[in-house]
């Protein structure tokens, strides 16, 4: 297991984990947008505990591969559809904020089948 993959999971899992803290504490710069873009209020908890939970799963997958990949799929599968979200909704200037999420946990992901 190499340094940059350790650094570069903990960096996913804590800004997924970030990410899903804003919208547990419905911060107004996650949750407006997200109402903007159709997502319903109902949904709000359960998108939130699925980036927890790929957080929490990043993290187990330093010590259970398996687990991690599992983890990564998932929140790459959750913030493409964050893209298919803002794309639906015609907010082209918000693509980029699910990509920044998405990007370490991509990172992630490739620098653990490298190893």
């Amino acid at each position: 297991m190499s340094t940059a993959y350790v650094v570069v999971t903990v960096l996913a899992a804590v800004m997924a984990g970030f990410s899903a803290a804003s919208v547990f504490f419905h911060a107004k710069w996650v949750v407006q947008p997200m109402a903007d873009y159709g997502i319903p209020r109902s949904w709000l908890p359960w998108l939130g505990s699925a980036k927890a939970a790929g957080a929490a799963g990043l993290l187990a997958g330093l010590f259970l591969p398996m687990v991690g990949v599992a983890a990564g799929i998932g929140l790459v599968l959750y913030f493409a559809g964050a893209v298919v979200a803002v794309v639906r909704a015609r907010w082209y200037a918000h693509i980029p904020f699910p990509l920044v999420y998405a990007a370490p946990v991509i990172g992630a992901l490739v620098l653990g089948f490298t190893a």
